[in-house]
C-alpha cells in the first residue's frame, strides 16, 4: 500500500505547489513535462530494481496529475465564480445549511448556486430578514450582486472562502422568492440531523454548559463566548471543538466495543456512521481526513489489505485536495494533517521510551495491579499523542496564529479522558433530546459535571502567563527554532540520550528568551506600544516601570483585549497600573472587559460622559466585580508615575459627538513626551492647543486614526512631533489614514509609522 502513497503525496505535493507557488498559469506545461519525465525515467530506469522504476513513475505521474487536475477545476469550477464576478443577476439557488445571525445584521445563508454553465457552486448569500425561514432544501431567487470569494469586500486577498469550497458571495436585493420542496432531498438529511441534535443537546444540558457540548458534538461553536475560544486557543485545546480523528476514534471504539471487533458488520455500521456523522458536522476538512481514514482501516480487513497509517493519511490528504485543490490553503486542513503525521511519526517512540521509564512495560501479576497502571498508561499515551502532534503543528500554528501553547501537555493530559466521555454522553443525550427531552435532562446530569469540570480546568490553565507564548518577539521565535534544532540534534546523535537534557536546555533557554524581551522592552526611560488591533487603537506606555494602557478596542482576529494579555504577558508582566478609555466607541473599548479578565489593573480612567452607554456599564461592572478603582475624569488629573508623569485631560468642551467628548493623554519622562488624543477632531484639537501647555513633544499617536478631520495644522506646529504613529486597520472602510492628514504630519516634520503597514509599533525613548 506504501506505492499508492508515493502518488497520493505527489498529487497532494503539486497542488500545494500550485496554490502557494502561483503556477496556475504554467499547470497544463507542467504536467505535460512532467508526463514526459515520467515515461522517460520508465525506460531509463528499466535495468534499475523492480521498486525503484515504479517509485519514480508514480512520484513523477503523481505530480503531473496534480498540475493537471488543477488546471481542470479551476476552468470547470471557479472559471464560472470568475464570470459572476461584479455582476449584479438574477440568482437561482438551492439552500444547503441554516441561516447565521450576520455580524450586521441580517442573514447569511450557504446555497448551492446555479451558473451559466452547468456546474453548481457553493456560495454564501446575503440577505434581509426574508432569510430567517430558509430551510435547507429550499430553493430561492432573487437579484444579487457577486463578488468572487478570494478577497474580502474591501479587495484584500484571502483564501478563508475558496478553502472552504466557497467561491463566490452574493449581496440580495429585494424579494427573496422561495419554493419549498414536498419533501427535504436526501443530500440535505443531515443538515436536519445536525439541527435536531443541537435542538436535543440544547434542551439536555443547562444553558450554560449547552454551548460547549454543541462545540465538542457537532463542531458548532456558535454559542462559546470569545473568551472561552481564547482559553481554548491558549491552553492548545481548539481541537477539541473542531470535530476530528479523535471524535471520530471515539464513536468507532463504541462500536466496536459493542458489536465486537473484526466483525464485517461492526466494519460496515462504522462505516455509516461515518458518512453520517461527517454531514452533521459539516464535512470540514478534519472531519473528512479522519473519516477517510477509519473508512481505510475499516475496510482494509474487508479487501484483505494491510493497515497502513501513511497510506491512509496520504489517501485522504489527496482526496480532499481532488474535491477542492483551494482548501490546501485550509489551516484546519493543515494542522490535521500535520497532527497525524506528528503522531505516525515519533508518538510511538516516545510512548515506547516512556513506557520503560516509568517500568510501565512489565507485565501486570494481577488484576489490581493492572487497574493501577491504568492511569499512568494513559498519562504516557495522552502525552505520547499530544508531544507527536504537536511536533508538525507547532511551527503552522506559529506562522497563522503568531502563538504557541506551552501548556498544551499538561491541559491535553488533565481533559482528554473527559472529553471522551462527554462526547459520547453529549451525542446520546442530545440525541436522545430530539425525541423525549425530559429523559434526555436526566442522562445528561453526570455529563454536565463533566462539562462544568472543562470549563473550571481550561480557564485555570489559561491564565498563567506564559499559558501560551506569543512570538512577536524576535527572542521567542528564535527560541523555538532552538527547540526544534535541540530536538534534530537529539534525534541525530547515536546512543541513548537522557530525555532531561533536552528538556532542560529547552527551559533554561525559554527563561533566557523572556529576560531578554523584557528587558528589550525596559530599555531607556520611557516606551511607547502602539498594538496592532486593526481598525482600532491601544497604546501601552511604559514611564519608569510604570505601564499605562490607553485604550483597548478594535476589530482584530483576536479580541484586543487579548492583543494586549498576551503583550503584557509576553513580557513577563499580568498587571497595567493604569487603564484610560478616551470615549465608549467600541475602536477604543471593545477589548476592555476581555483585557479585565485576563491581567490585573490598578486604576481606571474614564470620561464622565454617555451614562446611558452599554460598554460603559460593562467596563464599570466588570470593574466592580474586580474591586478596580475607577476615576471618572472631570478635571486635569496629573499623577507621578514612576519617574515621569501622566496627565490625563478632560474633554474640550461638554457637548459634541462621542470623539469631542474624550480624554487625552499627555505622558512625560524627562525631555520626552507622548500624546494621545483618542479620536478628537477639530475643534477639540484647537481648544487642547490653546487651552493645555503642551511641550514639543517627540511621539504623537495621530488622532482618530489619522483621520482628515483629526490632526489639523494648529495642534500640529502647537507640539511639533517627532514621530507620528497611526493606529489603523489594513484597507479599513473609512479611508483611514486621510491623505490630508498624512501630508500635513509630513510638513510638520513628523516620520509617519502605521499598524496596517507595520503591525505593532514599538518605541524606546532615552
Amino acid at each position: 500500500m506504501r506505492i499508492l502513497a508515493a502518488f497520493a503525496f505527489s498529487f497532494s505535493a503539486a497542488i500545494f505547489l500550485t496554490i502557494y507557488g502561483g503556477l496556475d498559469l504554467f499547470l497544463l506545461p507542467l504536467g505535460a513535462i512532467l508526463i514526459l519525465a515520467a515515461a522517460a525515467g520508465w525506460i531509463a530506469l528499466r535495468r534499475r530494481e523492480g521498486h525503484v522504476r515504479l517509485r519514480t513513475a508514480l512520484i513523477l505521474s503523481g505530480l503531473a496529475a496534480g498540475f493537471l487536475w488543477t488546471a481542470l477545476y479551476m476552468a470547470v469550477f471557479f472559471q464560472p465564480a470568475r464570470d459572476l464576478d461584479g455582476r449584479t443577476v438574477r440568482l437561482t439557488a438551492t439552500v444547503s445549511d441554516w441561516p447565521q445571525e450576520g455580524a450586521y445584521g441580517g442573514c447569511t445563508v450557504v446555497v448551492q448556486a446555479e451558473t451559466e454553465s452547468w456546474v453548481k457552486l457553493s456560495a454564501i448569500l446575503y440577505t434581509d430578514e426574508q432569510g430567517a425561514g430558509l430551510r435547507p432544501g429550499d430553493r430561492v431567487q432573487t437579484v444579487a450582486r457577486c463578488t468572487l470569494g478570494d478577497r474580502t469586500f474591501a479587495g484584500e486577498r484571502i483564501t478563508y472562502y475558496t478553502a472552504k469550497g466557497v467561491f463566490f458571495r452574493a449581496q440580495a436585493y429585494g424579494r427573496l422568492d422561495v419554493q419549498r420542496p414536498d419533501h427535504v432531498p436526501p443530500q440535505y438529511y443531515a443538515a436536519w440531523a445536525a439541527k435536531a441534535l443541537r435542538e436535543g443537546i440544547a434542551a439536555a444540558f443547562p444553558e450554560d454548559a449547552a454551548g460547549f457540548v454543541q462545540a465538542l458534538v457537532t463542531g458548532n461553536r456558535s454559542s462559546l463566548t470569545d473568551e472561552f475560544t481564547t482559553s481554548l486557543e491558549r491552553t492548545g485545546l481548539s481541537h477539541t471543538v473542531a470535530v476530528s480523528g479523535m471524535h471520530l476514534a471515539f464513536l468507532s471504539s463504541l462500536l466496536t466495543a459493542l458489536l465486537g471487533r473484526g466483525r464485517r458488520s461492526t466494519a460496515l455500521l462504522t462505516i455509516l456512521w461515518v458518512f453520517l456523522f461527517c454531514g452533521i458536522a459539516g464535512n470540514t476538512p478534519s472531519v473528512l481526513r479522519a473519516a477517510v481514514m477509519v473508512l481505510m482501516l475499516q475496510l482494509a480487513p474487508l479487501l484483505d489489505r494491510e493497515r497502513d497509517g501513511p497510506t491512509s493519511l496520504a489517501l485522504a490528504l489527496m482526496l480532499l485536495l481532488w474535491l477542492n485543490p483551494f482548501s490546501a490553503a485550509h489551516i484546519g486542513l493543515q494542522l490535521s494533517f500535520a497532527a497525524v503525521a506528528g503522531i505516525l511519526l515519533v508518538s510511538d517512540q516516545v510512548q515506547d521510551r516512556l513506557v520503560k521509564l516509568f517500568r510501565l512495560d512489565k507485565r501486570p501479576k494481577n488484576r489490581r495491579e493492572k487497574c493501577l497502571r491504568a492511569a499512568p498508561y494513559f498519562a504516557v499515551s495522552t502525552l505520547s499523542a499530544t508531544l507527536g502532534a504537536s511536533l508538525l503543528t507547532i511551527p503552522l500554528v506559529a506562522v497563522h496564529f503568531n502563538m504557541i501553547s506551552l501548556i498544551s501537555p499538561l491541559s491535553n493530559l488533565l481533559t482528554l479522558w473527559a472529553i471522551g466521555f462527554l462526547f459520547l454522553g453529549g451525542l446520546a443525550a442530545g440525541a436522545l433530546g430530539a425525541f423525549l427531552p425530559g429523559a434526555a435532562a436526566v442522562l445528561a446530569i453526570p455529563f454536565t459535571g463533566l462539562v462544568y469540570y472543562l470549563q473550571w480546568v481550561i480557564d485555570l490553565l489559561s491564565r498563567p502567563a506564559l499559558a501560551a507564548l506569543p512570538l512577536d518577539s524576535v527572542c521567542y521565535r528564535a527560541w523555538v527554532v532552538l527547540v526544534y534544532a535541540l530536538l534534530l540534534v537529539s534525534v541525530r546523535v547515536k546512543g541513548r540520550r537522557p530525555l532531561w537534557m533536552p528538556a532542560a536546555a529547552g527551559a533554561v533557554t525559554l527563561v533566557l528568551a523572556v529576560a531578554l524581551t523584557r528587558a528589550a522592552f525596559y530599555v531607556g526611560d520611557m516606551a511607547v506600544a502602539v498594538l496592532d488591533v486593526g481598525q482600532g487603537q491601544s497604546v501601552l506606555v511604559r514611564t519608569g516601570r510604570y505601564l499605562t494602557l490607553v485604550d483597548c478596542g478594535g476589530d482584530s482576529r483576536d479580541n484586543p483585549g487579548d492583543v494586549a494579555a498576551d503583550y503584557l504577558q509576553a513580557l513577563g508582566r499580568s498587571e497595567v497600573d493604569m487603564l484610560v478609555v478616551s470615549h465608549y466607541h467600541a475602536d477604543h473599548a471593545n477589548g476592555v472587559p476581555q483585557l479585565l479578565r485576563r491581567v490585573r489593573v490598578g486604576t481606571i480612567c474614564l470620561p464622565d460622559v454617555e451614562e446611558d452607554s452599554p460598554l460603559r456599564a460593562e467596563i464599570v461592572a466588570a470593574a466592580e466585580e474586580r474591586d478596580i478603582q475607577v476615576l471618572f475624569i472631570r478635571e486635569d488629573l496629573p499623577l507621578e508615575m514612576g519617574s515621569g508623569k501622566v496627565l490625563v485631560l478632560p474633554p474640550m468642551s461638554d457637548a459634541g459627538t462621542a470623539n469631542e467628548l474624550g480624554l487625552t493623554v499627555l505622558a512625560t519622562v524627562g525631555r520626552n513626551d507622548v500624546l494621545i488624543t483618542g479620536d478628537m477632531e477639530a475643534e477639540g484639537e484647537r481648544r487642547l492647543a490653546e487651552s493645555a501647555a503642551l511641550p514639543d513633544i517627540e511621539v504623537l499617536v495621530a488622532g482618530h486614526h489619522g483621520s482628515d478631520t483629526s490632526n489639523t495644522r494648529e495642534l500640529l506646529e502647537k507640539v511639533k512631533p517627532e514621530l507620528a504613529l497611526i493606529s489603523v486597520g489594513l484597507n479599513n472602510k473609512y479611508g483611514h489614514p486621510g491623505a490630508g492628514a498624512l501630508d500635513r504630519l509630513h510638513e510638520a516634520g513628523a516620520e509617519i509609522y502605521r499598524t496596517d503597514l507595520h503591525g505593532t509599533i514599538e518605541v524606546q525613548l532615552k
